[in-house]
């Protein structure tokens, strides 16, 4: 495997096991994973919430089953932030929806396999075009997956979050008309599942911007203020882990543009 790039604030988050467990629900609160007890898997998410994410992956992939999510969020949160090669990011994303979809099968309970499974396709969608991904029929597998994390879990903030930007690319693609008929995908609907996700994670700063992000899709110029407003409020955040630090950057980035 191509050496992975390195996390831009190395050192700016000392977590091991212990700290992890302290604060997991805070650690936790997009995608509501359920607190391990194995010391070793707690250490491969100190190593994910350090910005090590080769080695979370990696010491996941070890444990096997049990360190699926870890592996595959470190995965995904990697290739969407960090790889540059974009044949290398999809590569990785192709990789964590297919170990999810085998999860799936020996754990069809695990709620989080679903959620790695629909962002690895939707990341791996956007890739391709959206377009192109939805006449291939992974729309339809994305939000499949999605809406059955938000039916076992009705507090997923991420997964509200994911769900809200299919609704909007898919409408941003191909219209209201054919997005509601052939996708049903709605704009209302998408909005919504935004305002969802930001009541039971007020401190989401990715979800305030692919909040804006879905707004200016939807309407454009009409909300440029709003949709600014929450890039603000991103960039004013305080990460408390390195996907989250990756988050907030991305937001003063996006206000830079």
């Amino acid at each position: 495997m191509a050496k992975w790039t390195s996390f831009p604030f190395a050192g700016d988050y000392n977590f091991n096991a212990e700290s992890v467990k302290g604060t997991w629900a805070r650690l936790h609160a997009g995608d509501l994973e359920p607190l391990p007890q194995d010391p070793q898997l707690l250490q491969a998410w100190a190593h994910f919430h350090n910005g090590d994410f080769y080695k979370s992956m990696r010491l996941g992939l070890d444990m096997g089953l049990v360190g699926l999510n870890v592996a595959n969020k470190a995965a995904c949160v990697y290739a969407t932030y960090l790889e540059q090669q974009e044949a290398t990011r999809l590569a990785l994303f192709v990789e964590v929806a297919e170990r999810a979809g085998t999860q799936i099968k020996q754990q069809p309970d695990n709620v989080n396999a679903y959620y790695w499974r629909a962002y690895a396709l939707g990341r791996y969608s956007q890739g391709i075009s959206v377009a192109k991904a939805l006449a291939q029929g992974l729309g339809t597998r994305v939000k499949t997956d999605l809406e059955h994390v938000i039916q076992q879990q009705p507090t997923h903030p991420d997964a509200h979050i994911a769900l809200g930007t299919f609704h909007a690319e898919v409408i941003d693609k191909v219209g209201e008309l054919i997005g509601a008929m052939a996708y049903g995908a709605h704009k209302a609907t998408g909005l919504t599942l935004f305002q969802q996700a930001l009541k039971f994670n007020m401190e989401s700063a990715i979800g305030m911007i692919e909040y804006a992000h879905a707004m200016l899709m939807l309407d454009g110029d009409a909300v440029v203020h709003e949709a600014t407003h929450l890039y603000q409020l991103a960039a004013r955040a305080k990460p408390i882990d390195a996907m989250e630090r990756l988050d907030v950057e991305m937001a003063k980035a996006e206000l830079e543009d």
